[in-house]
């Protein structure tokens, strides 16, 4: 699926994902390829993203050549059509 997080400030990530696990407001949650459209917002946590990774992404953390993340504060995730579009502060 394709995943794009979005801060006030500038894009953080635009790529391709096999997952994204989130800090949901109302618990955390995974969303995988051709999830069912969703709209929630989220709280403060950890985004972990699953997938391939270009070693010099800036703003994530990475953890091996599959799997990063990104700290926030809040958000708003949608997910429609097998697009990924997080707002995030």
């Amino acid at each position: 699926m394709f995943l794009e997080i979005v801060s006030p400030e500038k894009t953080l990530f635009t790529g391709d994902v096999t997952s994204v696990h989130v800090p949901g407001s109302e618990g955390s949650f995974q969303i995988l390829n051709n999830h069912a459209p969703i709209v929630s917002t989220l709280k403060k946590g950890s985004i972990i993203l699953k997938g391939s990774f270009v070693e010099n992404q800036e703003n994530l953390n990475i953890h091996s050549n599959n799997e990063a993340s990104l700290d926030i504060q809040s958000g708003v995730i949608e997910m429609k059509k097998n697009k990924l579009i997080i707002l995030v502060d």
